[in-house]
C-alpha cells in the first residue's frame, strides 16, 4: 500500500494559512468576474487527501496545455500534503506529458481507468480489456452501411492506435493527442488476435454519436459493456468493470488506504460521472453537460477560465 501523507493543518473559513499566504497565486479572471463560491463545509474540505483530475476540458483546454496558474495551484495543493492524480480517457502515452507537467507520483489512470500504471517505475496495477466477441460485434455495428461513411473507428491495443483508414477525424485526433495511428484496413484480425483496451467511434456529427450512445446502451447492460461519451463527438466502449469511478476507488482505497470522503474529483463530461459520484467532493466544469453538473457538489468556471485552479484554491487552499 502507498501511504497517504499527513493531514494539512486546519484553517477556518476565510482565513489563509501561512502556507497559502507564502505561496499566494494570482486569481484567475473568473474569480474577479463574480463566479459563485462553492458551498462546501470546512470539515469536508479539510478531509481531502487525494485530488483526481480529468485532462481534456478540465485542466487542458483549446491550447492542449495546462496553464501555469493550474500547475502552480496543483503544486500548492501538494505542498499541503494532498496527493494528486490524473484519470483520463486518453491513451497512457498521450496522457504522460500531463502527468509529468504536474510532477505527479501516483499511478496514471488511462483509457477511462482500464489501464492503471505507474509511469515512473512501470508497475502495471490493472489492465482490463474488452471481450473480443463483444468488440467484434461493436465493430460490425459501426461498419453497417448507415454508419460506415460517418464514423472513424479506433482500436487500442497495447497502448497503440489502429484504424481502418486515416480520416480527417483521425488526423485531428492524432494532432491533439500526439499519437500515431496505424491504418490496417480490416480491424477484425487485430481484435481476434488480441483484445483491445478500448474502441472509439468518432464523428463530426454529434447526432450520430448520440444515436450510438442511446441505441447501444439499450442493447447492452452495464454488466456487458461500459459505454460512454467523453466529448459530444466521441463514443467509447470498454470492459464493463471499467470507469473512472472504479479506477479512483482502486487508487484511493487499495493504494492509499483512503475513504471516499477523503477524495475530491474534477471532470467535465459523461465519462467523469462515476468518479464525481464516488468522491466526497465532486466538481464539474462549467462546460459540462447539464446532467453532469446536476450530480456535482459545485460547478466551477470552464477550463478556459482556469476553473480547476479556482475550485482547488477556494475549496482546499482557502484563497479567493
Amino acid at each position: 500500500m502507498i501511504q497517504s501523507t499527513s493531514a494539512p493543518e486546519p484553517t477556518t473559513p476565510g482565513q489563509t494559512s501561512p502556507d497559502a499566504a507564502s505561496q499566494k497565486i494570482d486569481s484567475p479572471a473568473a474569480v474577479s468576474s463574480g463566479a459563485k463560491l462553492p458551498n462546501i463545509s470546512p470539515e469536508r474540505a479539510q478531509a481531502i487527501r487525494l485530488v483526481v483530475l480529468d485532462i481534456d476540458g478540465t485542466i487542458a483546454g483549446i491550447n492542449n496545455e495546462i496553464n501555469p496558474v493550474v500547475i502552480e495551484t496543483v503544486r500548492a495543493v501538494q505542498r499541503r500534503g494532498i496527493q494528486v492524480a490524473i484519470a483520463t480517457g486518453r491513451m497512457f502515452h498521450s496522457a504522460l506529458r500531463f502527468h509529468q507537467a504536474l510532477q505527479l507520483n501516483l499511478p496514471l489512470m488511462a483509457y477511462q481507468g482500464a489501464l492503471i500504471q505507474d509511469p515512473v517505475v512501470g508497475t502495471l496495477h490493472r489492465h482490463w480489456t474488452l471481450d473480443p466477441a463483444k468488440a467484434l460485434h461493436l465493430l460490425a455495428y459501426f461498419e453497417a452501411v448507415e454508419f460506415q461513411q460517418h464514423l472513424s473507428v479506433h482500436a487500442y491495443v497495447n497502448d497503440q492506435l489502429y484504424v481502418r483508414a486515416i480520416t480527417p477525424e483521425t488526423e485531428q485526433y492524432c494532432d491533439r493527442t500526439g499519437v500515431t495511428a496505424t491504418p490496417v484496413g480490416d480491424l477484425r484480425p487485430l481484435i481476434e488476435a488480441q483484445p483491445p483496451t478500448k474502441l472509439l467511434a468518432l464523428s463530426e456529427n454529434a447526432a450520430h454519436i448520440d444515436f450510438l450512445y442511446t441505441h447501444l446502451r439499450s442493447q447492452y447492460t452495464p454488466a456487458e459493456l461500459y459505454l460512454t461519451k467523453s466529448i459530444a463527438t466521441f463514443f467509447e466502449a470498454t470492459n464493463p468493470s471499467v470507469n473512472k469511478g472504479t479506477a479512483v476507488k482502486y487508487v484511493a482505497e487499495e493504494l492509499l488506504g483512503l475513504q471516499p470522503a477523503q477524495v475530491m474529483t474534477l471532470g467535465d463530461n459523461f465519462n467523469d460521472v462515476e468518479m464525481l459520484e464516488y468522491a466526497g467532493i465532486g466538481i464539474a466544469m462549467g462546460s459540462a453537460p447539464l446532467p453532469v453538473q446536476a450530480i456535482a457538489d459545485w460547478v466551477a468556471p470552464d477550463v478556459e477560465q482556469d476553473g480547476a485552479a479556482i475550485a482547488l484554491r477556494h475549496i482546499l487552499l482557502n484563497q479567493g
